[in-house]
């Protein structure tokens, strides 16, 4: 980028910086704001990678693992053992909800891959994108979209707690051939930076819940700050693989999300679920949980190209997961009473 535009970083920066100032003062735009300043980092990123890869000769990028480690506590402490009730009570939504995702994504991003012929290890990140579960951004979609809070909520334990024995095999079956995987050693890995931290917050939401109001408050913060920080990383140790192949995995990010987010809706409307449902699952089979892609490709150590999928991914989940929830949002579901007057369901809230 920089080598194409070399005086044009300064302005490209502060574009999306006051560009999101700009959406700051409004209530309808308020939701990009976030995205908007990622923007804005990774563009400095691009254009100034010196200042994001080491610090006193500290490399950088050994903060991902325990920083992915800390957004996972945060979303265990934001969860509690109820949430895995709905398995029992949402039998079928649950069992949809979690074979469309593990069937959908992955060989979606399988085909991708193939598609626009990446060199073998961002092939893989693309993949890997793919079979990774849900992450909590869904569960703050789903509740935009008037969708079911309480269907996100368990499709997003029951993938996270599926992710060790799922992903492992799944990576080995589509993306051994670009890139060596050992199934034991990313299941290991998972648990470690997914499962445990996970199991930690759940302990302590179950104990200490309200009682320490302040890290509840503070948590989503430090969460959204590391995944900033964190792809700032990325993008600064892949600026090159980027400058390659960048528009062509942004392209591929892209229908890889919408091609989710529309697979899982119309697949539940295929078996008459009710929209709500098609909503939420449609949510959760587009959005990923690209920390934990990114901590895969750290462990594997191949942060700078498996990593740069899950890098693009997240920023642009959340752009459309913002403008899907908006859309929903205006024209909530339905039901039909007993007069065949069509009324709005209201969201249902833990």
């Amino acid at each position: 980028m920089s080598t194409i535009l070399p005086f044009a970083g300064p302005f490209v920066i502060a574009f999306w910086i006051v560009l999101a100032i700009i959406c700051s003062r409004r209530e309808q735009t308020r939701g990009f704001v976030y995205t908007l300043t990622i923007f804005a980092a990774v563009t400095t990123a691009m254009y100034y990678p010196q200042y994001f890869l080491t610090v006193g000769g500290f490399d950088l990028s050994k903060l991902i693992t325990p920083l992915i480690q800390i957004i996972m506590f945060g979303m265990g402490t934001a969860m509690s053992l109820r949430d895995f009730y709905g398995v029992i009570k949402m039998p079928m939504g649950v069992f949809t909800g979690v074979v469309c995702h593990f069937t959908i994504m992955p060989f979606v991003g399988w085909f991708l891959a193939h598609l626009f012929k990446f060199p073998p290890e961002i092939a893989a990140g693309v993949v890997l994108i793919g079979t990774v579960p849900c992450g909590m951004a869904s569960n703050v979609i789903s509740y935009l979209a008037k969708a079911n809070l309480a269907l996100s909520v368990t499709l997003t334990a029951v993938s996270t707690m599926l992710a060790p024995f799922v992903t492992p095999f799944l990576m080995r079956w589509l993306a051994g051939s670009y890139v060596d995987i050992s199934v034991t050693a990313m299941m290991w890995d998972i648990c470690k930076i997914v499962i445990l931290p996970v199991a930690a917050g759940l302990v302590f939401n179950h104990f200490l819940s309200g009682k320490l109001k302040w890290l509840d408050n503070i948590m989503p913060k430090i969460s959204m700050s590391a995944i900033a920080f964190i792809i700032v990383i990325i993008t600064a140790k892949g600026r090159e693989s980027l400058l390659d192949v960048g528009v062509l995995l942004i392209v591929s990010s892209l229908i890889h999300n919408l091609s989710g987010y529309a697979l899982g809706y119309w697949l539940c409307r295929l078996i008459r679920m009710n929209e709500q449902d098609c909503r939420t699952i449609a949510i959760e089979v587009g959005m990923q949980n690209g920390g934990l892609a990114t901590a895969i490709a750290k462990n594997m150590g191949k942060i700078a190209t498996v990593g740069l999928a899950p890098a693009v991914f997240g920023p642009l989940m959340n752009v459309t997961g913002s403008l899907l929830a908006s859309w929903w949002h205006r024209h909530p579901p339905v039901k039909v009473d007993l007069n065949d007057k069509a009324v709005p369901l209201e969201t249902e809230r833990l």
